[in-house]
């Protein structure tokens, strides 16, 4: 569920021109130890230190080129914020982008818990393949529920731009999104096939599980500087 940097697109055009969409200010998006921050370059040396931990190295996918500082610095100018702008012409998808950061004075045992993106739109593609969320959290961070904390913090901000249901996508055979799926309280709709020319495919993404998330029955976590 990692997003990309910067997020590939393919498939059907935006619903949004490419000057039409305004972004929301969410306001402070705080859990107790779990702060989502709007990615920045005072922020890169501690997602560098969350995705080199010795444990991050051993569990790497091998097809997953490892994340570097060249790599972070071309992700914020191409979406300065965490704010990526729609692109008509490609099909492109407003997304906010945020990194899970994890407040020092809870010791964590890393700075950076994973990423996590909400892409806005009502397109085939989201719906079906991608998704309306996109996450990952690294190999030293987990065991916190730190996907469905931040999905949590996210949902006001979903539901001010529409997004009513709530589709995630996700691999079958990668148990432990499922399971972030199911303790969101979202529901397994259907297992589709990845078409053969959409850029998931060519990830080796073929197949994917389609849960659905009526936000009408989900209470969004309250939200405070200080946490809740």
């Amino acid at each position: 569920m990692w997003p990309p940097y910067p997020q590939a697109r393919s498939g059907a055009m935006s619903a949004f021109p490419d000057d039409a969409f305004v972004f929301l200010d969410p306001g402070p998006l705080v859990d107790n130890d779990l702060e989502l921050v709007a990615p920045a370059e005072c922020w890169i040396d501690d997602l560098l230190a969350a995705a080199n931990h010795p444990l991050s190295v051993a569990r790497a996918d091998p097809e997953i080129p490892p994340l570097t500082r060249a790599q972070l610095d071309g992700f914020l100018a191409t979406c300065p914020g965490g704010r990526q702008l729609p692109r008509y012409s490609c099909g492109g998808s407003p997304t906010y982008h945020f990194w899970m950061r994890l407040r020092p004075e809870f010791n964590p045992p890393v700075p950076m818990a994973g990423t996590i993106s909400l892409r806005v739109g009502h397109t085939r593609d989201l719906e079906m393949y991608l998704g309306h969320i996109g996450y990952g959290v690294y190999p030293p961070a987990r065991g916190h529920h730190y996907a469905e904390r931040s999905c949590r913090l996210l949902l006001g901000l979903a539901v001010s731009h529409g997004l009513d249901p709530l589709w995630i996508t996700t691999d079958p055979a990668n148990l432990a999104s499922r399971r972030t799926c199911e303790r969101l309280g979202a529901v397994l709709v259907e297992i589709v096939d990845v078409p053969r020319n959409h850029m998931l495919y060519a990830r080796g993404q073929y197949r994917k599980c389609r849960y659905r998330l009526d936000l009408n029955r989900v209470s969004p976590v309250a939200t405070s500087p200080g946490g809740t």
